[in-house]
């Protein structure tokens, strides 16, 4: 995008009757109550729309994205509002632009493996609706329950199961996608090979917004796994915990999850935990394992070998399946009761070679004394993606704990990492572009943007300064 900003104009009453002619009296929400809730998402940024456009169908998305280049409104898309970066955030006003009513499986066919679906569909129903057909659908966000596909496209969304089975992007085959200009255009394939034109697809998917709005796709499913198996080592400390990571991905196993939380995750829901030794516990490890019942029941022994070699204190096999979905919702407890309990609270999502993870995570403890902060680290062990939830006594430490992050993310991208693994650019992390891309890299992105919306109409005030 340029530096300049859009003259963006006003809904009035007269543009609004326009959007209501076009979309349908019920699309339309205008009532200031109504609209609140659209005008944030799982960040604390918010900004009231002028107006909500509820669609269920592309046609309407058409209409809508048309009347915004013709009367210079800014459109922003959502879908149930859990992202962790305000992509979601009408930071400009205009019109927020729901997909969550476009919500059917269009389809789900066993002998291609493919489910067709609309960008409101929450993943864990396509999930659910694979299981029953013997077929699995992996991507998994820690909003797996109320997120949607769409908005999971939006940001290549990935999850614990990435280790193993790739992120959002390596499922979609193809979609479609309404442009600024309200045209809408099909991009991808329905087949596993396809290269035949540039790979739009690939390039809408992760965009966030600002080039397209998906109201379809096709994605790949695989068959259901047989069986999981699971194991969780406790560790004296953080480091020892990485190292176990680093020695099971090196000997050829490949966990469908390996997460991890910290000795400060550990204080905060190590009660909650059904284990003996979390007190003491420094970090905790969680692998899982899937495939035939005999192959990963041999596999998980030696996983289990490998963290007692790496100083493991404990490692215990097998849970029984009680045991299990408790320490996944243990997981997602972290980050609830850190933000709670917080009286500033910023979560990162930094990812840096699998190698690197002990290095990283070493040096943690002195970013924390230096900068006043305190982080609380857990996430993805097994592909580098670390969830950073910085946090401070007060909120007037900002300033030094923005200092902090600035000086966190640096050294990330000199371990050759990434500044954001799983949750976007959007509106948060936008100051911290330039510390990772370079600036032909970032001439070329706002070109991308401009040549797909020359009015700057879609999700305006994300990903760039």
């Amino acid at each position: 995008m340029e530096s300049s900003a859009p003259n963006y104009l006003p809904i009035t009453e007269e543009v609004a009757a326009i959007i209501r002619d076009a979309v349908g009296e019920k699309a339309v929400i205008r009532d200031a109550e109504k609209m609140e809730p659209f005008g944030k998402d799982a960040t604390e940024r918010c900004r009231m729309p002028e107006l909500v456009v509820e669609a269920e169908c592309p046609e309407q998305v058409q209409a809508l994205l048309r009347l915004a280049n013709r009367h210079r409104f800014p459109v922003t898309p959502r879908g149930t509002g859990t992202g962790l970066a305000g992509g979601a955030v009408p930071v400009e006003g205009g019109v927020v632009l729901s997909l969550a009513a476009m919500n059917r499986i269009l389809s789900i066919d066993p002998d291609n493996l493919v489910a067709v679906v609309e960008p409101g569909v929450i993943n864990a129903d396509l999930k659910q609706a694979a299981r029953e057909k013997g077929l699995y659908y992996p991507p998994d966000p820690a909003s797996y329950d109320t997120c949607t596909l769409g908005g999971n496209a939006a940001t290549n969304a990935g999850g614990p199961s990435c280790v193993k089975y790739g992120t959002t992007r390596d499922y979609v085959l193809g979609l479609d996608a309404v442009l600024a200009s309200g045209e809408l255009i099909r991009a991808g394939v329905q087949t596993r090979k396809g290269v035949v034109g540039y790979d739009l697809a690939r390039l809408l998917v992760g965009s966030e917004g600002t080039l397209g709005v998906i109201t379809r796709l096709m994605l790949k499913l695989i068959p259901a796994p047989p069986a999981v198996t699971t194991l969780v080592a406790l560790f004296p400390d953080l480091p020892a915990a990485m190292r176990s990571v680093s020695a099971t991905l090196a000997r050829g196993h490949v966990p469908c999850a390996l997460e991890f939380l910290d000795r400060h995750c550990l204080e905060l829901v190590g009660d909650l935990l059904p284990f003996e030794g979390v007190a003491e516990a420094g970090a905790f490890l969680l692998v899982e394992l899937d495939g035939p019942p005999a192959l990963i029941d041999r596999e998980i022994e030696d996983v289990g070998e490998i963290c007692m070699e790496c100083d493991a204190v404990d490692a215990l096999l097998a849970p029984d399946s009680y045991k299990r979905a408790r320490m996944w919702e243990v997981r997602k407890e972290v980050s609830l009761r850190v933000e709670r309990d917080s009286p500033l609270y910023i979560p990162e999502d930094v990812a840096v070679p699998i190698a690197r993870i002990a290095d990283l995570v070493s040096g943690l403890p002195e970013f924390e004394t230096r900068y006043g902060m305190k982080i609380y680290s857990f996430g993805h062990a097994g592909d580098g993606n670390i969830h950073l939830n910085i946090t401070a006594e007060s909120p007037e430490a900002g300033e030094r704990v923005e200092e902090g992050i600035n000086a966190l993310l640096k050294e990330v991208v000199s371990m050759g990492g990434t500044i954001s693994g799983e949750h976007g650019i959007g509106l948060t992390k936008k100051r911290f572009l330039s510390l990772e891309l370079s600036p032909a890299s970032i001439r070329l992105q706002r070109g991308i943007k401009r040549l797909f919306d020359p009015n700057l109409i879609l999700n305006p005030g994300k990903i760039f300064e």
